[in-house]
């Protein structure tokens, strides 16, 4: 039986924090869903399992050791080896996935022109035709229409050996995995359970750490409290006992008498057990409260100092939709308005990103107040993006890290990485986009590489935001959220 072990690894690029600090677990056959935040590790957790990374230490072991162990990435661009491969094979088991993918041969020679939907198809078939024997998926299903999704759920039910899923999507996690493996500051815990029956379990239980913590911080404030009063209440009894043995007559024999001395000295010894018992306490609590780590999570709820849009017709188009030379709708007349809120749906293929593209070219607004997400970032733009946060004024670069922190990513470590993961890159793509309070948002695929907690967030922070929107998800807990009026491109029209 083939199985997955990981031996006190740990992992760190360059002389960094490690990402992974020693990970010990054990994984048989079935799904493990891998959830955490952005830069938590989960991509390098898979690299580490295919080879593609080396530990820094302890040992990863796949047994037996002729495992073939598979990886899927989350990156479309580039078509593999294993792509031709698949293509251009006409054995019987290629020729039946290619069916039930509807994917046809001749499309890779078209690779550039293709949907990012197209090419994930293709990539995820190339991975199950190897036949291997783990499975590492990273987001399987950024890009994928409906129809794309159920075929990818079934065909990875069948699947028999260890697989790890990265995923942001929900539906998939709770529907296809049977644990859930958490990476989350530096560490990995593994959960019986689906994300949401795991979350719910991890959730209570750190609630219940924080509640200890609180109860514990105001013991030991109301211990400092009485502490002091007894400090005072002394100092003032001793301050008493002073005054009285100065304004005393000599002659008075009772206010000098020993009597009166040791009754003060034994109250004075009586104060400071009853101190020193209190101090005692207080320092045990306090011991306690420094053992216990309670981190507060970047991200809050997103605020945008948003402005309506003067124009009422945001952007006008009339025309056809052409892409890489063809036709995908004909004589199209689309209007958008600074009240539309729209979820662009369709197949993959059908023109939804054209769509988006052509919607932002005929926006007759300043650039500044139209957020465009395209469904992936170059390295250049990435590059760009991040000069462009470094060049900006103090106070405008402020509220850009702001929101930055509110989509979850530490701004610190932002403005000195050169390298941002794809999830922390589109969340400085959609801060920067944001801070300029953007009168429309065209978003082709905004939950592709966030974590859960930034999906929820995100989801929140678009259900408030009162400007125009066009939105294009196959994530459909994402987009029902958000309450959208629909549109469909399909079969080279437009329904609305």
């Amino acid at each position: 039986m083939t199985s997955i072990h990981l031996d006190h690894l740990s992992f760190r690029y360059s002389s960094a924090a490690d990402v992974l600090s020693d990970v010990t677990l054990h994984l048989g056959p079935g799904w493990t869903g891998v959830v955490g935040g952005n830069g938590s590790g989960k991509t390098t957790l898979l690299r580490l399992l295919a080879g593609d990374l080396h530990a820094t230490a302890g040992r990863v072991a796949v047994t037996p050791a002729d495992a073939l162990v598979v990886m899927c990435a989350q990156e479309v661009e580039e078509m593999g080896v294993g792509i031709t491969a698949f293509a251009g094979s006409w054995q019987p088991a290629y020729v039946a996935l290619r069916g039930r993918l509807g994917l046809d041969p001749e499309e890779v020679g078209r690779w550039d022109t293709l949907s990012p939907g197209e090419r994930k198809r293709w990539q995820v078939g190339a991975a199950l035709a190897a036949d291997p024997d783990v499975l590492l998926l990273d987001e399987p299903t950024n890009h994928l229409d409906a129809a794309g999704r159920e075929w990818l759920l079934d065909a990875l039910g069948r699947f028999a050996g260890p697989g790890l899923v990265v995923s942001h999507d929900r539906a998939v996690l709770d529907d296809l995995t049977r644990k859930t493996l958490r990476l989350h500051r530096g560490e990995a815990s593994l959960w019986n359970g689906s994300y949401a029956v795991a979350r719910e379990v991890w959730t209570a239980a750190e609630q219940e750490y924080v509640d200890e913590y609180q109860r514990l911080r105001r013991e030991q404030k109301k211990l400092d409290r009485r502490i002091a009063d007894q400090q005072r209440a002394t100092e003032a009894k001793r301050a008493r006992f002073q005054r009285q043995m100065r304004t005393s007559d000599i002659k008075d024999i009772d206010a000098r008498s020993a009597a009166t001395t040791g009754v003060h000295r034994a109250g004075e010894s009586a104060a400071a057990r009853k101190l020193a018992s209190a101090v005692g306490a207080r320092d045990r609590v306090a011991a306690k409260v420094d053992q216990m780590t309670v981190v507060k999570e970047l991200g809050r709820t997103l605020f945008v100092d948003w402005q309506p849009s003067p124009k009422a017709e945001i952007a006008v188009f009339h025309g056809d939709l052409v892409a890489g030379g063809a036709t995908l709708a004909a004589g199209l007349s689309v209007v958008l308005r600074r009240t539309d809120r729209i979820w662009l749906r369709g197949p993959n293929g059908a023109g939804k990103t054209t769509l988006l593209e052509t919607l932002r070219r005929s926006a007759a607004l300043p650039p500044a107040k139209v957020l465009y997400l395209p469904q992936e970032l170059t390295a250049a733009q990435v590059r760009a993006q991040l000069d462009e946060l470094r060049g900006l004024p103090r106070r405008e670069r402020g509220e850009v890290l702001a929101l930055v922190a509110a989509l979850g990513v530490d701004p610190d470590v932002l403005l000195v990485t050169e390298r941002p993961s794809p999830g922390e890159a589109r969340k400085l793509a959609m801060a920067l986009g944001l801070g300029g309070s953007a009168w429309v948002l065209l978003l082709d695929e905004p939950t592709n590489h966030l974590d859960l907690p930034s999906v929820e967030r995100l989801e929140a922070a678009l259900a408030a935001y009162p400007g125009s929107m066009v939105l294009v998800t196959h994530d459909e807990a994402f987009g029902a959220a958000l309450d959208l009026r629909e549109w469909w491109i399909a079969g080279g029209g437009l329904q609305r």
